[in-house]
């Protein structure tokens, strides 16, 4: 029920203007950043667009997400850049999806342990590698955010 836009978005920054015009509720964009810049082309190309920047730019478009990859930690298995993730989240209303680094179920924890936001938060988080290499359970995982979730 979602598109997500990646590069595209970031290097036609009206693209999503009128998609979202086109298709409210229905955009997420991604954005892969290091070091607080967007990375593009599979992040072969480091842009010049802060994450703050782009995803407050989208957010006033009509988003309804940004998924916030830290590509300095994807498929690192170092854990998950809690503290970059949060501060997107914290000064933007739409949700955050965070992504890049799970390694175990400490990281999503870490994820839960912060504060609620109003308006957006973080609302998700994407992990793969962590599965596949059996360094965290996914029924452990939706048990642990599940639990929260109804208040335990």
């Amino acid at each position: 029920d979602f598109l997500v836009l990646g590069t595209k978005a970031v290097e036609q920054p009206a693209f999503v203007e009128e998609a979202c015009r086109h298709f409210p509720g229905h955009m997420i964009v991604g954005l892969d950043g290091i070091e607080g810049r967007v990375a593009t082309n599979g992040w072969k190309t480091l842009t010049d667009f802060t994450v703050l920047e782009l995803a407050r730019r989208f957010e006033q478009a009509g988003i309804e997400a940004v998924i916030y990859t830290d590509i300095a930690r994807d498929g690192m298995m170092q854990g998950v850049n809690v503290e970059a993730t949060w501060s997107l989240a914290e000064s933007i209303d739409v949700p955050v999806i965070a992504s890049g680094g799970v390694n175990k179920i400490s990281d999503i924890e870490a994820l839960l342990a912060l504060p609620p936001h109003e308006t957006g938060g973080i609302q998700g988080v994407i992990t793969g590698r962590a599965i596949y290499e059996g360094t965290l359970s996914l029924p452990e995982a939706m048990a642990l955010t599940q639990a929260v979730g109804s208040g335990g």
